[in-house]
């Protein structure tokens, strides 16, 4: 996982990991009978460490695509989300079309969904990739990108904590599914995830979850008559 993706994917402030999909990992584990070992890879570079061996399992909030299916393979997923619009303040933005026309800048991550999106549905836009959500982030905070297309839990993050700068568009445009990204043809270990998953779920273990690290979003979902995660 790439450790940079608060609440999923972070580091507690003695800098180890923390977050939703390591109490996740640390349960499949422990489900397996198999010691978890935690690497931080940037995100573009997860897929190459799965193909080559060097890791086992994917588990980095990453959303299954058709694209991506063709050279790993994927778990059921295990968390329901989208994608969403963080826009300047005073950006003429007030839903994904005003996007796709000239003059507009739409940041991005590098790796994501929310690039392969802009890339085929806003070719008129000018889109700035970058390595990091922060960086995407502060873009718009400073009012040099009309939006930043991020999941819809970041974005009412980013928008909390730039409140003068940024506003949120919550509701998802296009819906996503996450999963636990495996080798091709280890239908052996896919078998064993799903069952883990479908096993915490029932037990409860995906609402311990939100309460513990995702409470507030939560409510804020539910004001907004918006379907949360999990």
């Amino acid at each position: 996982m790439e450790l940079s993706y608060p609440p999923f994917e972070m580091t507690d402030p003695q800098g180890q990991p923390s977050g939703v999909s390591v109490d996740l990992a640390n349960a499949l584990g422990a489900a397996l009978g198999r010691k978890v070992e935690i690497r931080n890879i940037a995100f573009d570079g997860l897929i190459p460490e799965l193909k080559t061996g060097r890791i086992d399992l994917i588990l980095s909030s990453m959303t299954e695509t058709p694209e991506r299916a063709q050279s790993i393979d994927f778990s059921e997923p295990y968390v329901h989300t989208g994608l969403a619009l963080l826009a300047g303040k005073a950006a003429p933005v007030s839903s994904v079309d005003d996007l796709n026309q000239p003059g507009r800048r739409v940041a991005v991550k590098n790796g994501t969904t929310g690039q392969l999106y802009a890339r085929d549905h806003l070719p008129q836009a000018q889109v700035l990739v970058f390595d990091s959500e922060e960086a995407a982030v502060l873009e718009v905070a400073q009012g040099k990108a009309d939006a930043f297309i991020y999941d819809p839990m970041s974005v009412l993050e980013n928008a909390a904590r730039h409140a003068d700068t940024t506003r949120a568009i919550l509701k998802p445009f296009q819906e996503e599914a996450w999963a636990i990204g495996l080798r091709k043809g280890d239908d052996a270990l896919r078998a064993q995830v799903n069952a883990f998953l479908q096993d915490y779920r029932a037990q409860g273990g995906f609402d311990a979850l939100g309460e513990k690290y995702l409470h507030e979003e939560k409510e804020a979902f539910r004001r907004q008559e918006i379907p949360f995660v999990f």
